[in-house]
C-alpha cells in the first residue's frame, strides 16, 4: 500500500466564523491556525494548504490575561540605525484590534510562502458584521472531532458555542 498524498482538486475550503468575544487571545489564535492550516482534516499534508477559510468577528473584545496587555510589546525595524519601532498590547489593540489577532495567528503559520498563503484566507472584524455572509456556513462542534461521534463532553458544547454558522 502506497502512502496518500493530497492533490489540490482534492482540498475542499469551507468557511468558519469564530466568535472572539470573551475568548482568550492565545487559545483562540491557535484553534484558528489549526483550521488555516488544516490540521482538522484527514487530508491534511505539511506540504500542502489543505485548510478551510476562517472569518473571526468581535476582534475588539477579545481577552488577555496577566499583565500582558501592559506588558507584551510588538516589535518592528525599518531597516536604518536606530529604527527600532515597539508598541505595547494595550495601544496596539486601542488602534487596531484585528491586527492583534492577525499578528498572533499568523506567528503560528509556517514563515515561508505556505504560511502566507494560509495566512490570506484569514479574514478579522472588530466588530459583528462582516461581509462573507453569502460564502457557504459550516458548523462543527470540535474540528479535532469526527461527525459521527455521539458522545460529547460540556466542553465540546462550550467549543462549538464558540463556532457560529454563517447566516445566508
Amino acid at each position: 500500500m502506497k502512502t496518500y498524498s493530497p492533490k489540490a482538486k482534492d482540498v475542499e475550503r469551507k468557511w468558519w466564523v469564530i466568535d472572539a468575544a470573551d475568548k482568550t487571545l492565545g487559545r483562540m489564535a491557535t484553534q484558528v491556525a489549526s483550521l488555516l492550516m488544516g490540521k482538522h482534516k484527514p487530508i491534511y499534508a505539511p506540504h500542502m494548504d489543505t485548510g478551510d477559510y476562517v472569518v473571526v468577528i468581535n476582534a475588539a473584545e477579545v481577552k488577555v490575561t496577566g499583565k500582558k496587555a501592559e506588558k507584551k510589546f510588538y516589535y518592528r525595524h525599518s531597516g536604518y540605525p536606530g529604527g527600532l519601532k515597539t508598541q505595547s498590547l494595550e495601544k496596539l489593540f486601542s488602534k487596531d484590534p484585528a491586527r492583534v489577532i492577525e499578528l498572533a495567528v499568523k506567528g503560528m503559520l509556517p514563515h515561508n510562502s505556505l504560511g502566507r498563503a494560509m495566512f490570506k484566507k484569514l479574514k478579522v472584524y472588530p466588530g459583528n458584521e462582516h461581509p462573507h455572509q453569502a460564502q457557504t456556513s459550516f458548523r462543527h462542534s470540535d474540528p479535532e472531532r469526527s461527525e459521527g461521534e455521539e458522545s460529547r463532553s460540556s466542553q465540546d458544547k462550550l467549543r462549538e458555542s464558540e463556532i457560529l454558522p454563517k447566516e445566508r
